[in-house]
């Protein structure tokens, strides 16, 4: 697999080209929304097929993969066009294997909303171990706040994929309520109810995961919080259903400030079976122009919680959007808009932007003038930054990794992913 990126001039035609490969490989490899627009610094997945096969009469998907010792879920992830599908027509020709050796593999997980097209979901669902739909709230007295799930849960049981029910201390004003979690933190009758709720919805919708993410609960509920994850991980583990928590991108123990006060990494990693390291949003909606996830900063995050837990306990954050932030920015008062990585490629097209690489970030960028006059400064994602992040979680040998979030495409992602590795599965199927 080799990663281009578009120089002045090129053309998706000469690209292809020059690498011996029909331009239809690398349209369906990237899924471009307009190939007769490339833009100067974009990236594209150059792969390269080494065993085909041509469908015939009769074939199914299953009984392929069953005759060239593979899986359904390989031929979807090689042949992105089937949308993770499985229908298939004679004379349809699909990628069996690819001149790569995987580096590894990663158990991968992908939180996603309801409202998450159908489609894209179909596609997603053949490159994920687990699903977590976001999210479940709860009461002071315990009782569970719904989520209409169906939609998310239902596809990934049918695609083989875990599904894991969220339980989060956002209210239902969708906001994150430090005083919600510590009502709970401090009633342990809440407690057991909750628990006997959250037995009842998995039972009921076919949930085979937990993952915990109380935020914003400060240092004094450190404790109670690590024992609160004990009591679920003690009631759900003799039923085969691990418990995630969510933890707060730290880089010391006693890192100041009420996001990150309320996780004690040790006791939160000895209480869980694992954690998720929300290594993103250094550039946020109100932050100065930078980097969701600079690379030396997702580090940092990672080598300090390998003191305190074993990276096989580990899911690495790994953010699916990027932003746009109006110049100049001025602290408090300029706010970014968030956009899909797809969408930002197609913003530097329409403007005529060169797309530019941060060396030290590991991140492409770029700036603009909008109609009004106004500079505006781009980050996002692209297939070098993916692959950067998913180095860093082979390097320290992290159990995997998980995307925030899935409603928005971004194709690939997927490419890079499944090329360079392997993609494990619901470990209770």
């Amino acid at each position: 697999m080799d990663i281009y990126v578009v120089r002045p001039g090129d053309t998706l035609y000469g690209i292809a080209r020059n690498y011996g490969l029909p331009m239809s490989r690398l349209l369906q490899d990237n899924q471009l929304p307009d190939p007769s627009r490339l833009v100067v610094g974009q990236t594209l997945v150059i792969r390269f097929p080494v065993e085909n096969y041509t469908v015939r009469a009769g074939d199914t998907l299953s009984a392929i993969a069953a005759a060239h010792h593979t899986t359904v879920r390989v031929l979807q992830q090689n042949n992105p066009f089937l949308k993770g599908g499985d229908r298939i027509y004679p004379g349809q020709r699909l990628v069996l294997s690819y001149l790569q050796v995987k580096q590894g593999a990663l158990f991968v997980n992908g939180y996603a909303y309801p409202s998450i097209e159908p489609e894209l979901l179909r596609s997603t669902l053949p490159f994920l171990s687990d699903l977590t739909p976001f999210t479940w709230g709860f009461t002071p007295k315990g009782t569970l706040i719904p989520l209409a799930d169906e939609s998310l849960v239902r596809p990934a049981l049918l695609a083989g994929v875990r599904p894991v029910l969220h339980l989060s201390s956002i209210s239902e004003s969708g906001q994150f309520n430090s005083g919600l979690a510590r009502d709970l933190l401090q009633n342990r009758s809440a407690q057991e109810t909750l628990v006997g709720n959250l037995q009842r919805v998995m039972d009921e919708r076919g949930y085979r995961g937990l993952d915990v993410d109380f935020e914003y609960i400060g240092g004094d509920f450190a404790g109670l919080y690590a024992d609160f994850v004990d009591l679920l991980r003690e009631s759900f583990s003799p039923q085969g259903i691990p418990v995630t928590v969510a933890l707060a991108p730290k880089t010391f123990a006693a890192q100041p400030g009420e996001l990150y006060e309320g996780h004690d990494y040790r006791a939160l990693a000895q209480a869980a079976d694992y954690v998720l390291l929300m290594t993103y949003e250094w550039g946020y909606t109100w932050s100065a122009p930078m980097a969701v996830a600079p690379i030396r900063s997702v580090r940092q995050v990672v080598e300090y919680a390998l003191t305190e837990m074993p990276g096989e306990q580990i899911f690495l954050g790994i953010p699916n959007y990027g932003y746009d932030w109006p110049l100049p920015h001025v602290a408090g008062t300029t706010k970014a808009t968030s956009l899909s990585n797809q969408e930002a490629v197609e913003l530097a097209g329409r403007v005529h932007a060169a797309i530019r690489y941060d060396g030290a970030a590991q991140s492409p960028w770029f700036r603009y003038t909008d109609g009004s006059g106004r500079e505006h400064e781009v980050w996002f994602e692209d297939a070098r930054s993916i692959r950067a992040k998913l180095s860093l979680a082979r390097e320290y040998g992290l159990r995997g990794v998980s995307y925030w979030n899935l409603n928005r495409p971004f194709p690939q992602n997927w490419t890079v992913l499944s090329t360079l590795y392997d993609i494990l599965e619901d470990p209770s199927r």
